[in-house]
């Protein structure tokens, strides 16, 4: 399905989630925006929770969205996953299961999640992802090369590879605005999530999903072969339904037609209280 453009939503106004008890010198910075059923954006790679900002006003018409950030000195799924119930649980109300949203690397965490706790997933949606990760050389290098590179040039790297990451319809300042928002990552967050998907694989465990899934998938994806893994997905998680991106890249929700919350409502997932 491809979407028509939308106006730029209302500058969102999001506030500062409940008080959850970190772990160690971890802040999960969870900011809520929106009410109703609570559904949850796991990050990406870059672990902030802020490169959601055109897509949280959207869900927020039928969801108490919120958004937090990863921890950036774990190197196990295992206590991300632990994080990401802390969150569902501070934000649910009277202990009802989330919405859980996860992006590329938030998908993984997601899927983990869903695996782990399944009763706190209403609904799964996981957005250009894949239950493992190949080739594997692929982490190896980037690991090794983040090692020796200059933090401050991620930004050139960034700014170089935009033509191949992100969609077709991203507008120039909105290229600009995911270059400031992201600019807060941490080499030390970044290098810990490669090797975490080092040891990622749930390829076995897809069958266990139980949650209502659906997988949302890229068609112009140059960094994730993510319609391929998506399929693949689609076959061995119950029920789980599959939706194409037409003309979108890897980075795809800051595009002016990219509506998250129409995807999930047309899905069948809406802001009623689950039953």
């Amino acid at each position: 399905m491809i979407s028509t453009p939308l106006s730029t939503p209302s500058p969102a106004r999001p506030t500062p989630g409940p008080a959850l008890r970190a772990r160690g010198d971890y802040q999960p910075n969870v900011r809520t925006e929106g009410s109703g059923p609570a559904l949850v954006l796991v990050p990406g790679m870059d672990g902030t929770g802020r490169l959601f900002y055109r897509q949280v006003p959207l869900l927020a018409r039928g969801f108490r969205v919120a958004t937090y950030a990863l921890r950036d000195d774990s190197a196990d799924m295992d206590t991300l996953v632990e994080d990401l119930a802390a969150v569902v649980r501070g934000v649910s109300s009277n202990g009802e299961p989330a919405v859980v949203v996860g992006e590329s690397f938030g998908g993984t965490l997601a899927m983990s999640f869903a695996i782990a706790h399944p009763e706190l997933v209403r609904a799964l949606v996981v957005l250009n992802s894949f239950p493992y990760f190949r080739p594997q050389y692929r982490l190896r290098l980037a690991i090794a090369g983040l090692g020796v590179m200059p933090w401050g040039a991620m930004r050139l790297v960034r700014r170089l590879t935009a033509f191949r990451l992100h969609s077709r319809y991203t507008h120039r300042e909105e290229l600009e605005r995911f270059l400031r928002e992201i600019s807060v990552t941490t080499r030390t967050g970044y290098v810990n999530r490669l090797r975490i998907l080092r040891r990622y694989d749930v390829r076995p465990r897809l069958g266990d999903i139980a949650a209502p899934t659906l997988f949302i998938a890229a068609e112009h994806d140059h960094l994730v072969p993510s319609v391929e893994q998506a399929s693949y997905m689609v076959e061995r998680v119950p029920g789980a339904r599959l939706h194409i991106l037409r003309g979108h890249g890897h980075i795809c929700l800051i595009a002016p037609n990219m509506d998250l919350g129409a995807i999930i409502a047309d899905w069948g997932v809406d802001g009623h209280r689950h039953r």
